[in-house]
């Protein structure tokens, strides 16, 4: 669960990837959820992968990790920022195909 109130800033992001694109293996200091809206994922930290299909909720690790495509996929990326740290990523940053 991603927890916001007065102090945190949520973000939400919507991330559509193709078959076999992948957002590379990047640092996540935040609490952050991944949603499933359509499609299949991997998500990547460590050892350790998880597979999340069209409903699914996913957890993201607060440490390295990657998300791979394995279906054409859309998902909803929300993060819980203190609001001290906020800032606007890049747009695009990371993506490989």
């Amino acid at each position: 669960t991603v927890y916001g109130g007065h102090e945190h800033v949520l973000r939400q992001t919507l991330v559509a990837l193709c078959a076999g694109t992948s957002l590379t293996e990047h640092d996540g200091p935040d609490e952050a959820t991944l949603i499933v809206l359509r499609g299949r994922v991997r998500l990547h930290a460590g050892e350790d992968t998880w597979e999340g299909r069209t409903g699914d909720l996913l957890a993201i690790p607060p440490a390295r990790h990657s998300l791979e495509a394995v279906e054409d996929s859309v998902t909803v990326l929300t993060v819980a920022t203190s609001s001290s740290r906020h800032t606007t990523p890049p747009s695009g940053e990371g993506i490989q195909q």
